[in-house]
């Protein structure tokens, strides 16, 4: 069973486990991650995504040598958010532990979902560059294992009657 949280008591209410994967893997919006740097700020990357509903995880095409991974290296814990940001506001954040793969067997079949995701298909101009990035081992996947989820959905907003 998933973990999760409803991310604002009062004004919303979570999405059930149904919902939040149905939210994540039809509306196309970025994953923004949250990782720390060497002097301890926080960084956020905003990234394309692929999540798979079947194993409940997040998988990110990036550079080997991206500012993401490099913090990684330091610390796997990661924070995401994947929010709709027309009303009525539905979202889904969380915490977990990332794990880099380097394996261009491995890369390329998340690379062609994450294009049909993003662009369509992988005959993009866009798509092309970014393949012979995972070809040549410059570009790597991130795979996220959530630890826990939050949740909201607006649509279910309370009235300031029900509040009281």
């Amino acid at each position: 069973m998933l973990k999760i949280l409803n991310a604002s008591p009062g004004f919303g209410a979570p999405l059930s486990e149904q919902d939040m994967k149905d939210f994540l893997t039809t509306k196309i919006l970025n994953i923004h991650l949250g990782t720390v740097d060497e002097k301890g700020h926080a960084n956020i990357h905003p990234a394309w995504y692929y999540y798979d509903s079947s194993d409940n995880k997040f998988y990110i095409l990036t550079g080997k040598e991206s500012k993401k991974i490099t913090n990684l290296r330091m610390n796997e814990l990661i924070y995401f958010c994947v929010d709709d940001p027309n009303p009525p506001y539905k979202g889904v954040r969380g915490k977990g532990n990332a794990k880099m793969h380097e394996d261009i067997n491995f890369n390329i079949p998340i690379w062609e979902k994450i294009m049909k995701r993003y662009l369509g298909n992988s005959d993009d101009p866009t798509a092309k560059g970014l393949l012979d990035e995972v070809k040549r081992g410059a570009a790597v996947v991130l795979e996220i294992s959530p630890i826990y989820y939050s949740t909201w959905d607006y649509s279910k907003q309370l009235s300031l009657r029900e509040l009281r």
